[in-house]
Formats: structure tokens, C-alpha cells, sequence
């Protein structure tokens, strides 16, 4: 049983490698297999935070490597539909500068400021993670040919934008109470 409980981490480190050839499927306009991938690399997402929970086998390794893995994989859906003139620019430099804002914000707070547990996400950071997810998973439908949601991936364009810069200031402002919490309990 201790062996076992490795494996959430062996299922997000698997789903880390799978970004491999869901970036060449892409590439490939093999959109089918592509989306049949990010299925199964979202189910294992499920499957290792399932298991990790239910049997205790959470740790710091996996609180760091699941967000990662995540992130990972939009980036690199995300870095492939710009490429592919399928997801704008504009929209792919504002979810990149959301995330290196947070971590500049978060480095400069441990360094400089305190120690900083690891924190759990907000909701409007999960809803942001939820819409580039949908908006992912609907550009890959429809460009699998499976069902033309041009529509709604509009919508989600728009939504995800949105919510990257609620979520993007949020952080940015919980960064600010956090300094100013810790700059209190010094003095």
C-alpha cells in the first residue's frame, strides 16, 4: 500500500508527458485524437485529486505538480491554437501575464515580505481555470469536426478574457492585503 501512494503524482507526472503528443496531434491537425487526449488528460485530473483525497496520499509534491500539470497543458493548447491562427494574440498575452503577475507577486511575498502557505484557489481563479478549460475543449470540437461551436467559443473568448483580468486583480490584490497583514503583525 505505500507504493500506492504514489500514484496521484505518477498520473500527473503521465499527464505532464502527454502534453507531448497532444501538442504533436495538434500540430498536426489530427484535432480527433487531440481532443480524445485532453479528455483523458482531464478524467486523470479527476482520478489523481480522487485518489489523493480519499486515501490521504496528498503532499506537497502533488499541491505542486497538479496545478503545474495543469497549466502546462493550457499553455500548451492555448501556445498551439495562436500558432495555428485559431486564439488570439491578445487573449494568449493576457492569460501568460496573468500568470507570470502571480508569480512575481508570490516570489516577491516569500522573499521579501513572509513566508506564504500554499494557498488554495479562489473562485474566481477556478472559474477563469474552468472557462480557458471549456474554451479549449470547445475549439477542439469544433475543429475536430465533431460539432461547429464558432459561437460559443466566441462567447468563451470574451468570458475567459474577462474573467483572467477579475481574476489577474483579485490576485494582485490579495497580494497587497497579504504584505500589508504581515507589515501589521511585524509592528
Amino acid at each position: 500500500m505505500t507504493c500506492l501512494r504514489h500514484l496521484p503524482n505518477a498520473i500527473t507526472i503521465a499527464r505532464m508527458l502527454s502534453l507531448i503528443p497532444l501538442a504533436w496531434l495538434m500540430l498536426q491537425k489530427q484535432y480527433t485524437g487531440a481532443l480524445i487526449l485532453a479528455l483523458v488528460a482531464g478524467v486523470s485530473d479527476g482520478v489523481d485529486g480522487f485518489l489523493a483525497k480519499r486515501f490521504g496520499w496528498e503532499g506537497r509534491l502533488g499541491s505542486i505538480l497538479d496545478p503545474l500539470a495543469d497549466k502546462l497543458m493550457m499553455l500548451c493548447c492555448f501556445s498551439v491554437f495562436m500558432y495555428q491562427g485559431h486564439f488570439p494574440l491578445w487573449l494568449f498575452l493576457l492569460i501568460v501575464g496573468r500568470d507570470v503577475v502571480i508569480v512575481m507577486g508570490t516570489t516577491y511575498v516569500n522573499f521579501f515580505v513572509g513566508r506564504l502557505k500554499a494557498a488554495t484557489p479562489t473562485l474566481v481563479s477556478k472559474v477563469n481555470t474552468a472557462l480557458q478549460i471549456l474554451l479549449i475543449l470547445t475549439l477542439l470540437v469544433t475543429l475536430s469536426g465533431v460539432y461547429n461551436l464558432h459561437q460559443l467559443n466566441q462567447w468563451l473568448i470574451v468570458l475567459t478574457a474577462i474573467f483572467t483580468m477579475i481574476s489577474g486583480l483579485h490576485y494582485v490584490w490579495l497580494g497587497f492585503r497579504i504584505k500589508r497583514q504581515f507589515q501589521h503583525e511585524r509592528s
